[in-house]
């Protein structure tokens, strides 16, 4: 523990997961011009049968980060259209169109570690708005959407294996560390995040001073005993359907899309449910959940690209495919992870993880929250 510290002190991590439990209910369950030129659609949006676009998502992204304090740089970094010197595109596509990783900086003290955030599936960097300015007091925040998800490029989805679909999210998280010229920082992934950050430290340990698993998906597989429930459900009727559903990459933001012009109220309906009656957190204020309701939509309504990556990393009922538990012993990073008491993401995996690592590693769990962000 002691190389932890000289990193990052416990305090500091322990005083981030208190800030991330105090605003889970937004961030953790949630400016320059875009450089990149977008198509706009010639139809006004309430003539769309889904009222969105890639526009839509920026211009919700800033609306949504109006409320933040801290001020801060969006831009769209490039990444290329592929790993550099293959004859391979990016997800397997033929087009040798440029990709991008939606990126927001947000403003620091000289000198301040940095910290890069990864969020979670079906999410975008906009969910941690609440978090922003109390982690920018410590930190140099970086915040990106994934690619396939938020205002980032949207490619074709066509991975076929999990090592493919891996490749997707690591590869192109790595060409956008390189466009950043970024080395030794400090990478948080909440969630399926958590999962994507975890692969990363794995396959590219010398950039990564910290590791920090907020909520993270990923430890347990199906031949955990835990999961027998799961196959007694499956041998009922609607676990065979649900079976066939995510078998078929059915997601639900093919649901959102279904709704139309009737998507936005449902996600209304969902927001104000999830961040307001039932939240765990502090509750959302009227301003605060209008924004974020909007900017859920957009980014659950633009073009499907990286959430059809479901089935791939997980089987039905978010067990791994290839479980983290299972490289717990090559990991070389060291890790914190913080859960809530309320997460429906099993923290004993990584209590199972912690007695396998060769490296630092230590467990937060913060009372009262659930660090969830809206799927995983």
């Amino acid at each position: 523990m002691n190389l932890f510290r000289s990193r990052v002190s416990s305090s500091i991590v322990s005083t981030m997961a208190e800030e991330l439990g105090s605003s889970a209910s937004a961030s953790a369950s949630t400016a320059t011009s875009s450089s990149r030129a977008k198509t706009s659609s010639f139809w006004p949006s309430i003539l769309r049968w889904i009222p969105t676009s890639t526009d839509h998502v920026i211009a919700a992204e800033k609306r949504l980060l109006s409320v933040v304090k801290t001020p801060y740089v969006v831009e769209q970094v490039n990444i290329g259209s592929g790993p550099p010197g293959s004859k391979t595109r990016w997800f397997r596509s033929k087009s040798d169109e440029p990709r991008f990783i939606n990126t927001v900086t947000f403003q620091s003290k000289e000198d301040s570690p940095t910290l890069v955030m990864v969020h979670g599936y079906g999410a975008s960097q906009g969910f941690f708005f609440r978090n922003f300015d109390a982690l920018a007091s410590r930190f140099k925040i970086i915040a990106i959407d994934q690619l396939g998800w938020g205002g980032s490029s949207r490619p074709d989805f066509t991975c076929k294996s999990t090592e493919e679909t891996e490749a997707w999210f690591i590869d192109s998280f790595e060409e956008w560390r390189k466009a950043k010229n970024l080395s030794n920082f400090i990478l948080l992934g909440h969630s399926f995040g958590g999962y994507v950050a975890a692969k990363y430290a794995l396959k590219h340990p010398e950039h990564v001073q910290q590791l920090i698993l907020v909520g993270s998906a990923g430890f347990s597989s199906e031949s955990d005993s835990k999961s027998e429930w799961l196959t007694r459900f499956r041998a009922t009727w609607k676990g065979a359907v649900l079976n066939h559903l995510w078998e078929s990459n059915f997601t639900p933001q093919k649901v959102i899309r279904g709704l139309g012009p009737l998507g936005p109220d449902m996600v209304r309906r969902y927001t104000t449910a999830r961040f307001g009656a039932y939240s765990t957190g502090e509750v959302l204020a009227g301003e605060e959940c209008k924004l974020l309701t909007d900017y859920v939509y957009h980014t659950l309504a633009a073009k499907a690209s990286g959430e059809l990556c479901l089935k791939y990393i997980f089987s039905f009922g978010a067990f791994a495919r290839k479980p983290l538990l299972q490289s717990a012993p090559e990991w070389k990073v060291p890790t914190t992870f913080i859960y809530g008491f309320q997460d429906w993401m099993n923290y004993e995996g990584a209590q199972q993880a912690r007695q396998l690592m060769k490296v630092p590693c230590e467990i937060i769990r913060v009372p009262k929250v659930s660090l969830f962000s809206l799927l995983f």
